[in-house]
């Protein structure tokens, strides 16, 4: 374990980047955004995910390569919530919604290292009451643990009052290192999905069968590919969420969550920015972020986000990566 510090956040404090490694896997987390920022493989020589070469371009690009992202992943429509009878008004960062938490969610504030060994890393961060509008304050934890051939990922929310959160971990894919996913295979063990309409629900989860949503079996990443695949009802035990494969190797994703965000990066433009001097198009890499379903506060399923006073949730999700 190397914990080095690299630049200054904009709130002043230091920016650092921890290295982690064992038999198997070696990562570089940073404190900014608690970023899973590169993830290798012994043996394999390209990075297995997407990452800036430059720390810099973590701070002043929103571009969310493999950060922590909340308080509540994905969109919070209206950019809105009503709890116990007020209502809040969020920070409206994309189109007059909530994403990821809104423009300082987590995934854009420098956490702080509170624990290292070779193979784990946590990190912590508090919102304080208010913060792009969420009721608080919330005490936040990530975790980063490699463990054999496996990464796995625990966060942890906690509040001394009711409010939501929905914490995701926010990692690009590419396993192959090409210059984008064609010919990845991926599989997503959900029967249903939610139908969404410039990203937020239209409706209630809908079967996948005989749909092009249907990737039980595996197919080739379809192209635009932003969608969300319903695993249950509620937070569970962990359990198959998703794999995916290209010649050689194979990830494997398990996590308790209820529900999975899949993108393909058909927007993504990053050019010269990426680890290594890479350059990140379209579908660069394939986002799998395990989270409950979109828009929690403002459906149906708003118990799925529900963090109530004094009883910390934790989502957990884990990658594991076998060699063919």
């Amino acid at each position: 374990m190397t914990v080095t510090t690299l630049m200054t956040a904009p709130d002043g404090s230091d920016i650092q980047q921890v290295a982690l490694e064992n038999a198997h896997l070696s990562a570089r987390i940073l404190t900014f955004g608690a970023t899973l920022m590169d993830l290798r493989l012994s043996g394999v020589a390209h990075p297995l995910v997407l990452g800036f070469d430059a720390v810099e371009d973590y701070v002043t690009r929103n571009a969310y390569l493999g950060p922590v992202v909340g308080p509540v992943a994905n969109r919070v429509s209206g950019g809105r919530l009503t709890m116990g009878g007020t209502t809040h008004q969020l920070d409206q960062n994309e189109n007059g919604n909530t994403l990821h938490g809104g423009s300082l969610g987590t995934a854009m504030l420098n956490w702080q290292l509170v624990k290292a060994d070779a193979a784990s890393a946590t990190l912590q961060i508090t919102l304080p009451d208010g913060h792009m509008g969420f009721p608080g304050p919330i005490d936040i934890t990530a975790e980063y643990l490699l463990t054999g051939a496996g990464l796995d990922i625990r966060l942890t929310a906690l509040s001394s009052v009711m409010t939501v959160c929905a914490l995701a971990p926010h990692p690009y894919f590419n396993l192959d290192g090409s210059t984008d996913i064609a010919g990845h295979q991926l599989t997503i063990h959900a029967d249903q999905r939610l139908p969404l309409k410039n990203g937020l629900p239209n409706g209630a989860p809908v079967p996948v069968r005989q749909t092009a949503y249907d990737l039980r079996n595996g197919a080739d990443v379809p192209v635009g590919l932003d969608d969300h695949f319903c695993l249950s009802d509620n937070r569970t035990l962990m359990r198959p969420v998703a794999s995916l494969q290209v010649a050689g190797l194979r990830m494997e994703v398990h996590s308790t969550e209820a529900g999975v965000q899949v993108y393909d990066a058909g927007a993504m433009d990053l050019p010269g920015l990426g680890l290594e001097g890479r350059s990140y198009g379209a579908r660069a890499g394939l986002a799998i972020e395990p989270h409950p379903w979109v828009d929690g506060p403002n459906q149906p399923w708003r118990a799925q986000v529900d963090l109530r006073p004094n009883v910390p949730t934790t989502a957990h999700s884990r990658f594991a990566f076998t060699r063919l």
